[in-house]
Formats: C-alpha cells, structure tokens, sequence
C-alpha cells in the first residue's frame, strides 16, 4: 500500500495546481478570498493573488509530507525504523487531506460558493482524524507523533495502552464528527467540534497520567 501512496502523493499534492489551471479561464478577475461562518464574503481580491496563494500553500503541503514522511530518521526511539511506513501513510493523509481542503478554496473562490465551505472542511477535518486514529492504534513509542507525555515515552505499556485507548477514540470520534456536519448548521458544528478536539486530546491524556500513578503506587 504504502508504494501506492509514494506513487501518487505528489499528484495528490499539485492537484490544487492542476485543477487551478484547468479553470484559470472561467474565473473572474475579482473574487472573494475570505468569508465568516456563515459563507458571507467579507474580503475580495484579484484571481492573480489566489494563484499566488495555492503556490505558497502547495509548496507548504509538500514540505509538511517530507518532513513528516522522513522524521522517523532522526528518531532516537529503538522503534523508530518500525514507524516509517505508518508515519509515511500519515503523512499521505494529512496531504490528502490538505489538496482536498486547497481544491475546495478554488472552487468556491472561482464560482462565489463560499457558504460550502466549513461544511466541506468539517466532513473533511472528521474523516482524517479517523483516518489517523486509525494508525494511532499501534504506533510504537517516539518522539514526534503520538500521544507524546513524560510517562508514555518512559513505559512501553503505557505507550501501548494510553494509543490504544486514543486509536480508537480518534477513529469513532472522527467517524461521528463527520456525521454529524450533515445534521447541524456551522456555528454549532464549530462548537461541537471544538468540544470533541478537547476529548480526544483530554481523554487519552488522564487515562495515560491515572496509568503512570498506578504504577508508582505498585512500585
């Protein structure tokens, strides 16, 4: 699988670039390049600085997948080697998810859709943390992903336990977060989402901490 993704990431990367070029011409000179909540434009500008953002933004994406991609290298954690295809296919998901949040700018920048908008970044914020819960699920211990406390660096077993724990709350978490934008309207889905960010940090975060406790009262 991971040979697919290290096929097309780069595709997946300069998607926003392509799709940009392909309607280059049907955009209007002047278009809306921010809006509230509510998809109500409160700032225009020309197509030309719109092209210089998914520039920037796309060379911002492919930075983020190298980095993420090959941190593993620099990893002092004796498991380092065995998280390079797990971070790799983060990696992939985070730029996936990135081009798709790009390529939605550019469309409702280019036809005035900006109340799509948060709905779409909200279903799609859901998806990759279920996505990365996914691979949370057994990622061995290191230092830059994760669940990355004092105690579960120091206890293979709370490491094990505390993403276990986190995986799963991240996937189902993610899963009904992206359910639910169909349902509510954006200012109570932002609340929401806000709320269930809060959990799925807290939560693996206190079970992990009450862990540690526990074993230094045995101990």
């Amino acid at each position: 699988m991971n040979t697919v993704f290290h096929r097309i990431i780069w595709l997946v990367i300069l998607l926003p670039v392509i799709y940009l070029a392909i309607i280059w011409e049907q955009i209007p000179g002047t278009v809306p390049m921010h809006a509230d909540l509510h998809g109500n434009v409160d700032r225009y500008g020309s197509k030309n600085e719109l092209m210089v953002l998914m520039i920037v933004l796309t060379v911002v994406n492919a930075i983020l997948y190298i980095i993420v991609s090959n941190i593993y290298k620099i990893d002092p954690k004796k498991y380092a080697a065995q998280n390079k295809e797990r971070l790799q296919r983060m990696a992939f998901y985070v730029s996936l998810y990135l081009s798709a949040i790009w390529i939605m700018i550019i469309y409702v920048t280019a036809f005035n859709r900006m109340e799509m908008t948060m709905k779409f970044v909200f279903i799609a914020m859901g998806i990759l943390f279920a996505l990365l819960g996914n691979n949370m699920y057994n990622i061995q211990p290191n230092y830059f992903a994760g669940i990355r406390l004092p105690w579960t660096l120091e206890s293979e077993e709370n490491w094990r336990k505390t993403h276990h724990l986190a995986g799963r709350l991240w996937f189902f978490g993610g899963l009904f977060f992206a359910l639910l934008v169909f349902f509510m309207n954006e200012t109570i889905v932002g609340i929401i989402g806000a709320l269930l960010l809060a959990i799925l940090i807290i939560v693996p975060v206190v079970y992990s901490y009450s862990l540690y406790k526990k074993s230094n009262n045995k101990n």
